[in-house]
């Protein structure tokens, strides 16, 4: 046999071969419709999969040392969702979980709805089962079935070629699945009666698709036949956000469509806040608050999470230019100015954030919003403000609040916090943090501060500030905290001044050790070790917001809190009983058992021409 017959034979195997391979699935955005509302995809399923069986969080829930919180917790899921739904659909849901190989996609659609019709969205799943396809067909089959025995009526409907399952599903199905709800109803309305939903589902090679309507079957399957339809891969808007956002690969991402949603929204009947025929509240519409402010001018969000052997980053993205921000995202629209610790903030600090905020700016750029929102808002503010006017200039004359607060605000905020000083359940629920705010007239605005306390709560006059090393330490007294058992006496709040700031907190201790660090040197937080490399993963600390979480410390806090405390305690009193039936905190390990699995991390926060950015990183532990 000849070479140029040899080439001839493998190319012919070659191209036979390929033609009993199905083709590779395309990813979400060139499948679902133009339409669509909001998307999340994991691309590639089997590498999400062998990314989380090496992430630090997955190897904490899987440590032996977890094994009773874990089991009994995963005993109450098992019991309360998949003993039911399995009994339900007559199939194991490993059966199908274990279908997850390539693409995993939900997505909601407009689906035909004008904003004010009955119209539901459209909602669909896509799952890429690869490989095991066959398990697909065969499962698909045995649900089939399954539900033809118990009495539902399916019917088959043949959509672009393929053939399509249909089965109806009634309210009572929908809470048989996942539980009685009870409809909410507006008073003085009829509650309209539920309509049933029609489910379609069918298998295109290894693609298996369910959605609730005819016409988003009808899309996807359009996009998988090769019909030239609008898909949404060809929104404007997604494609700038791909280009931006997901060119990188991404472990799993999601997408929102804020143009199509807020357009929905707003077609919507006006949302009203009172009758002010009856009770003078202010009337106010979808349109007014979008616009007032700002969320209006959003034409997309997206989000990605990219895994990687360093450490997991998230990226979030809103889309929305400089032009056409107002209200909420105008105030968020920082600068890029130094947001990196400044030399005070102490090593041991658990938490540390900086934002670079004009308060100045962002208090008058509030009360445009408020007064978009509602006139009669903004004036209810300003007659607060006239109040406490009023009240300090019986002693004061020349004093003006919006001057000596507002007038007087910097562009930089400080926050931080240190581990709690002792192991009781008080001090561990109320570890020791301060706020800082910039300011060139520190003695004005700790002088608004009193008066707006004096408002508060009622001050004794013989409390004087106290001096410690050359600054004074004012204590303006707090109102009581209500509670069932009576009034519960807070600390009050401490005020001072240092370096260009004016300092607030409740803990003496964390106060104090500002003063001094003002006036001398201490070993600083920004010179611990990993946290110029993990900085400058997020594009660094230039960007007018920076955070720091010292995820070590804070789980040791988060484990002898919830460890330890009983149900009366106020933080076990915020989680749902329910839960508390699940989660059985008091089987957690010894923190020193699992605590090589947490780290730190960082994010910044920063705007640009084309939207806001949020960076998150969260480096590998180095004992993994």
């Amino acid at each position: 046999m000849t070479t140029k017959s040899l080439r001839l034979a493998f190319a012919g195997v070659f191209l036979t071969t390929a033609t009993l391979l199905p083709a590779a699935i395309v990813p979400a955005e060139n499948l679902l419709p133009s339409d669509t509302i909001a998307f999340f995809t994991v691309p590639d399923c089997n590498a999400l999969r062998a990314a989380s069986k090496v992430s630090p969080q997955l190897m904490f829930w899987n440590d032996p040392a977890m094994k009773p919180f874990h089991d009994k917790f995963m005993g109450k899921f098992t019991e309360k969702f998949i003993a039911p739904l399995e009994k339900d659909l007559g199939l194991k849901v490993d059966d199908f979980t274990d279908l997850l190989q390539g693409q995993f996609t939900i997505a909601a659609t407009v689906n035909g709805s004008n904003g004010h019709d009955d119209i539901p969205p459209g909602l669909v799943v896509l799952l890429d089962a690869r490989d095991k396809s066959p398990q697909l067909k065969t499962n698909l089959a045995t649900l089939t079935k399954k539900m033809t025995d118990s009495g539902r009526t399916l019917r088959t409907e043949k959509i672009r070629g393929l053939s399509f399952t249909v089965v109806t599903l009634s309210t009572n199905d929908l809470s048989d699945l996942f539980g009685q709800r009870t409809p909410v109803t507006e008073l003085g309305k009829e509650q309209k009666p539920q309509q049933p939903v029609d489910i379609y589902f069918a298998q295109y090679e290894s693609l298996l698709i369910a959605a609730n309507s005819q016409k988003l079957a009808d899309a996807i399957a359009a996009h998988l036949t090769g019909s030239s339809i609008p898909a949404l891969a060809d929104d404007a808007n997604f494609a700038a956000d791909k280009l931006s956002q997901f060119r990188t690969p991404a472990t799993y991402y999601g997408w929102f469509n804020g143009k199509v949603f807020f357009n929905l929204i707003t077609q919507a009947q006006a949302a009203d806040a009172g009758d002010p025929d009856s009770g003078g509240m202010p009337k106010f519409s979808v349109a007014k608050v979008l616009e007032a402010t700002g969320l209006g001018g959003i034409k997309s969000a997206s989000f990605a999470i990219r895994d990687g052997r360093d450490g997991s980053t998230a990226d979030v993205h809103l889309s929305v230019p400089a032009d056409n921000r107002g209200g909420i995202l105008k105030i968020i629209s920082l600068p890029a100015k130094d947001a990196s610790a400044p030399a005070f903030v102490p090593a041991d600090a658990i938490k540390y954030t900086r934002i670079r905020l004009d308060g100045k700016q962002a208090w008058a750029d509030l009360q445009t919003m408020c007064a978009g929102i509602s006139p009669q808002a903004l004036a209810g503010i300003n007659s607060v403000v006239d109040t406490a006017n009023a009240m300090a200039q019986q002693k004061d004359p020349s004093f003006d609040l919006r001057k000596n607060l507002f007038g007087n605000l910097g562009d930089d905020i400080v926050t931080y916090a240190k581990a709690p000083m002792g192991d009781s359940l008080a001090a561990m629920a109320n570890p020791p943090d301060i706020i800082l705010i910039a300011t060139p007239k520190p003695d004005e605005i700790i002088q608004a501060v009193k008066v707006v306390g004096s408002l508060i709560a009622a001050q004794d006059s013989s409390v004087q500030p106290r001096d410690f090393h050359g600054h004074k330490i004012h204590s303006i007294a707090m109102r009581p905290q209500r509670t069932a058992t009576g009034n519960v006496p807070q600390p009050p709040l401490l005020v001072s001044s240092a370096s260009g700031y004016v300092a607030f907190t409740t803990d003496a201790g964390i106060m104090e050790e500002f003063l001094r660090s003002a006036d001398a040197n201490v070993k600083p937080l920004r010179d611990t070790a990993g946290l110029s490399d993990a900085a400058a993963r997020v594009g660094g600390t230039g960007t007018g917001l920076f955070s720091y979480q010292n995820q070590r410390e804070g789980m040791r806090i988060s484990f002898k809190l919830f460890k330890y405390a009983i149900d009366s305690d106020p933080t076990m009193r915020a989680i749902p009983q329910e839960f508390r039936e699940w989660a059985d905190f008091s089987l957690l390990p010894d923190y020193d058992k699992v605590s090589k699995y947490f780290y730190m991390s960082v994010f910044t926060g920063g705007s640009g021409s084309d939207g806001l950015t949020l960076k998150v990183f969260t480096p590998r532990p180095p004992q993994l």
